[in-house]
């Protein structure tokens, strides 16, 4: 009982947090912190955590609106990197999420150096991408959930071998994104969506925008999924901008 309550205070802390993402890319009021005080008062929290499950993400509208982010939201950001580094049997996808999150930093050139690192860790060597061999065999049902979970690589001009292995198969995507709105996995859809508004390649027939406008309506009230639909929409406008 005690596990199932931490897991859906976790929960509740990661969609506080999406809800803020939203909010700032929706054009509302700055990305803030909420509730998560001091970082040296939060270090081993439910908020630190959340931070950790949000991932890159967290920063998404500074990066897609060039600002510099708040200093307390970087602090907490650079601190969850610190104390949550991934094992050397860590699943791709963690070391990737891993990866985003200290290149997130490396964009707004803030170092890890600031604060102790976890033993072990060396900003440095977060610079080398972890392997991304297991995207060139997976199916077009595991290439879309893992893209999915990994939605935070999926930015403009962005280059890793993840997007590479995105790139090359933009047809398995658009079927995955198919199958997660049939399957009403509104998250992995709106995941998948977002990496199909930066391909080329994308079926016309597939109705991407119509799709997205879908997913929002019926998955909408998760702010994860909403995070993702307005990522992906804010990126298409970009796009037709440019």
């Amino acid at each position: 009982m005690e596990q199932s309550g931490t897991s859906a205070l976790l929960q509740g802390a990661v969609q506080d947090l999406a809800s803020d993402v939203v909010s700032a890319l929706r054009g509302g009021d700055h990305l803030r912190m909420s509730g998560t005080g001091a970082v040296d008062e939060i270090e081993g929290s439910l908020d630190l955590a959340a931070v950790r499950v949000l991932g890159a993400d967290l920063l998404l509208p500074h990066v897609l609106f060039p600002s510099p982010p708040d200093p307390e939201a970087v602090a907490v950001f650079r601190k969850t990197v610190e104390t949550f580094p991934p094992r050397a049997d860590a699943a791709p996808t963690v070391k990737w999420s891993h990866w985003a999150m200290s290149r997130t930093l490396r964009r707004f050139d803030m170092p890890l150096s600031g604060a102790p690192e976890a033993p072990g860790a060396s900003f440095e060597d977060e610079a080398a991408e972890p392997d991304a061999g297991w995207l060139e065999e997976a199916t077009w049902q595991a290439l879309t959930h893992q893209l999915a979970v990994l939605a935070p690589l999926a930015l403009p001009a962005e280059d890793c071998a993840v997007v590479r292995a995105a790139r090359r198969r933009p047809v398995d995507l658009a079927r995955g994104f198919v199958r997660a709105v049939r399957r009403r996995d509104w998250q992995q859809a709106a995941g998948a969506g977002r990496w199909l508004t930066l391909l080329d390649g994308v079926p016309e027939t597939l109705g991407l925008e119509a799709g997205l406008d879908f997913v929002e309506l019926m998955g909408g009230n998760d702010p994860r999924v909403a995070l993702q639909v307005q990522a992906a929409r804010v990126m298409r406008t970009a796009g037709a901008l440019v």
